[in-house]
C-alpha cells in the first residue's frame, strides 16, 4: 500500500494537528538535561578511566571512547527532544506532544482529570522550571508538560483544575 502526502504537504502519519496553537516549553530544559547527562558521563568516564589506569587493558580505553561518543550523541538528541515538546489547550481537552523517533500525542479530556501536580526538583528550580503532571483514572493516560516557568505551570494547573471541575459536574 502506498502512503501519500496529506493536503498541505504533511505525511499521512503526521500526529500533530495543524488546527491548534502549540505552546513550546522553555529551552532552559536543554541545560537541565545536559547537566544530568554530564553527571552520568562523568561517572562513566571516571569508572572506565580508573579501570584503564589500574589494568592497562585496551578494552577500558575503548569503553572511554564509547562513553564519549554515546554522550555526544545523547547531547544532540536532548536538544532535539526538548524542542519536540509542546502542549495546546483546546476547548475540551489538553494536547501534549513529544518524541523524535517515536512521536507521541496525548489527548487528555478535561473531564477525565482527577488532579494536577506541579513539581520541580533542585536542578529545575535552579533554572526556574517546573513540570505539570496530569493524573487521570487510567494510569497509562497520565501526561506531563516539563520545562514550564513556575508562573505558567501554576496558571496551567489552575486552569486545568477549574476546567476539570466544570466538565466533571456534568457527569
Amino acid at each position: 500500500m502506498l502512503l501519500t502526502a496529506a493536503p498541505g504537504g504533511r505525511g499521512p502519519l503526521e500526529p500533530w494537528p495543524d488546527t491548534v496553537n502549540w505552546q513550546p516549553i522553555s529551552t532552559d530544559l536543554i541545560w537541565v538535561e545536559l547537566i544530568r547527562l554530564a553527571v552520568v558521563v562523568a561517572i562513566g568516564l571516571a569508572v572506565t578511566a580508573v579501570g584503564w589506569a589500574l589494568s592497562g587493558h585496551w578494552l577500558f580505553g575503548l569503553a572511554v571512547a564509547v562513553v564519549l561518543v554515546l554522550g555526544a550523541w545523547r547531547a544532540v538528541a536532548i536538544v532535539r527532544a526538548v524542542r519536540a515538546w509542546g502542549y495546546a489547550e483546546r476547548e475540551n481537552d489538553l494536547l501534549v506532544r513529544h518524541g523524535l523517533l517515536v512521536r507521541r500525542l496525548s489527548i487528555v479530556p478535561y473531564s477525565r482529570m482527577q488532579f494536577v501536580d506541579v513539581s520541580a526538583g533542585p536542578l529545575e528550580r535552579a533554572f526556574e522550571l517546573a513540570t505539570v503532571q496530569l493524573h487521570t483514572a487510567a494510569a497509562a493516560s497520565d501526561a506531563r508538560v516539563p520545562g514550564l516557568r513556575p508562573a505558567e505551570a501554576s496558571r496551567l494547573r489552575d486552569r486545568l483544575t477549574a476546567l476539570g471541575e466544570d466538565r466533571a459536574e456534568g457527569l
